[in-house]
């Protein structure tokens, strides 16, 4: 695979905080909507890589009860935030990465600082940080700044993200795709699509 930027999902991708963000989803699921917490768990997983307020609206269209719901979530979420640990793959290929010459993004749908400030206190070194705000989300905004950015075509790029949407995100933008086993098995990305690729580690990667 001959890249030229490489754009990574943060969380359950860089950094090892999905089994967190399912615990505080499952609390938050069950008291304002009442769902058993293992069936809220779940449903945060099969829901994950998008924003958490897209989450539960997909989950309970319409609820008045979803604003607060969200809130109380990114609020909870924010207090152990900056505790949480890169994964032991990262440093070595993101370091393989940078010496081939290959630029390196994050893309996130956590708040900007939140993923600046992180991305600070673990020492990582990527040449662009996009988080989530208003009009500006993981998926086609990302893409397109990046592309812009860097100057290069579609081909030239490449998502490795955790999720089942990261998938679809690419598949829409039209970029190639790379999952990263964990959040879900290398099973349940063939099952979505068989044709996608799967590595159980960022030091499988190609450059």
């Amino acid at each position: 695979m001959t890249k030229k930027v490489f754009i990574f999902d943060f969380d359950g991708t860089i950094v090892d905080s999905m089994s967190e963000f399912a615990d505080i989803a499952s609390i938050v699921l069950n008291k304002h909507f009442g769902t058993p917490v293992d069936i809220a768990r779940r449903q945060y997983f099969e829901t994950s890589g998008l924003p958490f307020f897209e989450q539960v609206e997909i989950l309970h269209p319409g609820d008045p009860k979803n604003g607060p719901a969200a809130n109380e979530y990114e609020e909870t979420k924010k207090i152990n935030y900056l505790n949480h640990k890169k994964f032991d793959d990262v440093d070595v290929s993101m370091s393989r990465l940078k010496k081939n010459g290959i630029k390196t993004v994050v893309s996130s749908n956590n708040f900007q600082e939140l993923v600046d400030a992180l991305v600070e206190k673990l020492g990582l070194k990527f040449d662009l940080v996009l988080g989530w705000r208003k009009n500006f989300a993981k998926g086609k905004d990302h893409f397109e700044f990046a592309r812009r950015h860097f100057v290069c075509e579609l081909s030239d790029m490449v998502f490795v993200g955790d999720s089942i949407k990261d998938a679809e995100r690419a598949r829409d933008y039209e970029i190639d795709f790379i999952a990263k086993a964990g959040t879900f098995s290398r099973e349940e990305f063939k099952k979505s699509d068989r044709s996608i690729t799967v590595i159980e580690s960022l030091n499988e990667l190609n450059c």
